[in-house]
């Protein structure tokens, strides 16, 4: 059975809790939530990620968020709520649906976008180091 992008895009938005920048911002600000950039290595190159966010692009998540995966990164072994972040919120939303952290997720999507709001604001880690 073939799946479109636009019927799975229809089914990760109406699972996948969204937030505002400001929701975001505000969990970041009490610092209990693991961010993560789930776009490629190139953009995250070009344009640097936010202050304390973890990159994972999107096709490593499900090996990065299992603690039974040798991918595993430590940063996902805790019950801290997950904020899920891309260049326009369809990868985040995709990922939201598809790693073993998705109970506890949420997707940032914001218009302009979170990292171009938050680098105006000189929160963006300009040194971003990529891990496929």
């Amino acid at each position: 059975m073939a799946t479109s992008v636009k019927q799975m895009m229809e089914a990760a938005n109406a699972v996948v809790p969204k937030i505002s920048l400001a929701q975001a911002q505000a969990m970041m600000a009490k610092g209990n939530v693991l961010v993560v950039d789930v776009r490629d290595a190139p953009e995250v190159e070009k344009s640097g990620k936010i202050a304390g966010a973890v990159h994972v692009p999107r096709g490593m998540l499900e090996f990065r968020a299992d603690p039974e995966s040798p991918y595993h990164d430590k940063n996902f072994a805790t019950d801290k709520p997950v904020i899920l972040y891309c260049a326009s919120g369809g990868r985040s939303a995709l990922s939201g649906t598809r790693h073993p952290s998705a109970k506890r997720t949420q997707v940032c999507i914001c218009r302009p976008t979170l990292p171009g709001v938050v680098a105006r604001k000189n929160s963006v880690d300009a040194t971003a180091q990529s891990r496929p």
